[in-house]
């Protein structure tokens, strides 16, 4: 049978892990991994998709955006707030999202490019939880 003291050693190195791979984790020394083309990993991060290797969805959206429209959705063309502070911060207005059609999906789905005025385009999959900056 452990002593108090052993178990309570052990907890406190237990948090002593956990509370490291968080600290770890927030100052961004954990590194990021992009093994699938148009995989998204935060475009804070520098992360980077060339526009050929997005789905071919992801070009369309892109062509759609430079033409002015149309868009398959009314909500394509909305300011995005950027609320999650993963793209590089700007004033409100100055990001627009757009919808990348989901072959299969009943709804939008969570594909997204959004555009800044500056003609910077971003791309996620994963309904802007993370970004990878498109190239050209």
């Amino acid at each position: 049978m452990r002593s108090w003291f052993g178990r309570a050693s052990h907890l406190a190195a237990l948090v002593l892990v956990a509370t490291t791979v968080v600290v770890v984790s927030s100052c961004g020394l954990v590194p990021s991994s992009t093994s699938l083309p148009g995989s998204t990993t935060g475009a804070s991060s520098g992360s980077r998709t060339a526009a050929a290797d997005l789905p071919a969805e992801a070009r369309e959206t892109l062509a759609a955006i430079d033409r002015g429209g149309p868009y398959p959705f009314a909500q394509d063309g909305a300011t995005f707030h950027n609320r999650e502070g993963l793209l590089p911060a700007r004033p409100d207005g100055y990001y627009r999202e757009f919808t990348v059609v989901t072959p299969g999906s009943p709804d939008r789905g969570a594909r997204r490019i959004v555009a800044g005025d500056g003609g910077e385009r971003y791309y996620t999959n994963d309904h802007y939880a993370s970004f990878t900056e498109v190239t050209q």
